[in-house]
């Protein structure tokens, strides 16, 4: 259904409907921001990238084949921008380290209400932080589009442009390196 609905609202677009592309933004901006919130680790930086992601897929319409889905095109954009932001000089924000007890860019919620757990699900969550801001834009990008985003291998490769195979080694490269990241945590309890 949405691979068809998204190719109705795309046609539509094509035919002249600018309300149809606004449709597909609305449908897909929590989504292309929370993948750019985690490849650039920051909310400014994030808002920033999907807007210009949305931008270049207007821009860029007729290079869409509408063969495939909407949404592979999409999350290519979006990955490549945040690829760009992170080459680019203004990225500084990626640098900055946080203050001592400076709240985390994301919620961490803890299942428990308990003082302990919730700082222990806190830190956890900025170790993950960390751990992520560690990988290559290449190996970030495919564990969030798979964890995160809950993307197929299949998917992913439309995405990023790569095989199958490399999907698979990026994502279990990214594991392992997460796992030893982890690992200090973990003896730390």
């Amino acid at each position: 259904m949405t691979f068809e609905h998204d190719h109705i609202l795309i046609r539509r677009f094509k035919e002249g409907d600018k309300f149809s592309f606004e449709e597909l933004v609305r449908k897909y901006h929590g989504r292309i921001y929370n993948l750019c919130r985690y490849m650039l680790n920051n909310s400014k930086d994030a808002e920033d990238a999907t807007q210009d992601s949305f931008l270049k897929s207007f821009r860029n319409f007729e290079k869409f084949d509408p063969a495939f889905p909407f949404s592979t095109w999409l999350y290519r954009i979006a990955v490549n921008t945040c690829i760009d932001y992170r080459r680019k000089p203004f990225f500084l924000s990626f640098l900055k380290k946080s203050k001592e007890g400076e709240e985390s860019e994301y919620d961490h919620p803890s299942a428990l209400p308990s003082p302990e757990k919730s700082y222990e699900s806190k830190e956890l969550g900025l170790q993950i932080d960390a751990g992520l801001r560690s990988l290559s834009p290449k190996l970030r990008a495919a564990i969030v589009l798979k964890e995160v985003e809950g993307l197929s291998y299949e998917e992913i490769a439309g995405v990023l442009d790569v095989s199958i195979g490399t999907v698979k080694s990026r994502i279990s490269r990214a594991r392992e390196e997460l796992k030893k990241n982890l690992a200090g945590f973990r003896e730390q309890k």
